[in-house]
């Protein structure tokens, strides 16, 4: 009986962390680290901010939650390269905008642009994920990472936080064809 009974706190604590996740992602993602309150996420999970509190201790604490990220990129060294490029193109959108897409990558893109903690954990994310997949960490593998990221990450703000009309208006086909071509040369040519 003491058993089940635990199982069943079990299952309701999970399901208050994921309540108060979901809630914190749309929250974040809306009005940014910035605005957004615990008060205002605990009202969206329909919990008492003291719970969110209790699970995550922090306003940083939640939102450190909120956007772990990983970006599960495609092994590339296993491709030939002219086709790097555009598998990495390819799987960036669908972190975005496919059937991976958690809303994860918008909460820390809208938050990095006012929020130094969240500019430093897409730096983090993009230097280990990105970097590590395009190769070894030497100086000019940083450089090739970062460019990729001006590339992917500039059409990302343009696309899903300013919400630019003709950038929204590309199908995801376009935007592939468009920007393959400058990311393969940032992968191939010298820096």
């Amino acid at each position: 009986m003491a058993y089940t009974r635990c199982m069943a706190f079990t299952q309701r604590s999970e399901e208050t962390r994921t309540a108060i996740l979901t809630a914190a992602r749309r929250r974040f993602a809306e009005d940014g680290y910035e605005r957004a309150t615990i008060r205002a996420i605990a009202a969206d999970a329909g919990i008492d901010p003291s719970m969110v509190m209790r699970y995550y201790g922090s306003k940083d604490g939640l939102f450190a939650a909120a956007v772990d990220v990983d970006l599960d990129l495609p092994a590339v060294g296993d491709l030939p390269p002219e086709r790097r490029a555009e598998t990495l193109v390819r799987h960036f959108f669908a972190l975005w905008e496919g059937e991976r897409s958690s809303g994860v990558l918008t909460v820390l893109l809208r938050s990095a642009i006012t929020n130094e903690a969240a500019a430093e954990r897409m730096r983090d994310v993009f230097a280990s994920q990105v970097g590590t997949t395009l190769g070894p960490s030497t100086e000019e593998g940083m450089v090739r990472a970062a460019l990729v990221a001006t590339q992917l990450l500039g059409v990302a703000l343009c696309r899903y936080i300013l919400r630019l009309p003709p950038i929204v208006a590309l199908d995801t086909e376009a935007l592939v064809a468009s920007l393959a071509p400058t990311v393969e040369r940032y992968l191939t040519e010298p820096v």
